[in-house]
């Protein structure tokens, strides 16, 4: 199946991600239960909608520092779910045919983590102030 995209659209990736979401949600509501791999998924979409938001916030922010504050809000909210996400995953059991080093990109638990410290450490060098040498 392929679609169109309309040319005066300024995000289609964006929408087409949304849509996305849309499927994954009406897919899992027939499934059994989410699995650590429904988790990764989402941990991902969720990190790369927080890298998003962080551009657009970037954007906003000198010309409407109100509207930057909520974004900046969403912001952090974002990285709470996704540290959610993160914990809920090694919580969650492996699956018993689960073999992690037969993965194509490697065992699932390091993909996740890489990309959650990889966040992580993106967020502290923007939000955290520098050392400037004063005590």
């Amino acid at each position: 199946m392929t679609t169109t995209t309309d040319p005066t659209d300024a995000h289609p990736y964006l929408r087409a991600a949304t849509a996305g979401i849309r499927h994954h949600a009406r897919s899992l509501a027939s499934a059994a239960r989410a699995d650590r791999r429904h988790l990764d998924n989402l941990h991902e979409h969720l990190t790369r909608l927080h890298l998003l938001l962080d551009q657009v916030a970037d954007t906003v922010r000198p010309e409407h520092p109100a509207a930057g504050r909520h974004l900046a809000a969403a912001h952090l909210r974002l990285w709470q779910a996704a540290t959610c996400l993160h914990e809920a995953f090694h919580t969650l059991p492996a699956a018993p045919d689960c073999t992690p080093d037969r993965l194509p990109d490697g065992p699932l638990v390091l993909t996740i983590c890489q990309r959650h410290l990889a966040s992580g450490h993106a967020i502290r060098r923007k939000t955290t102030p520098a050392d400037h040498g004063t005590a």
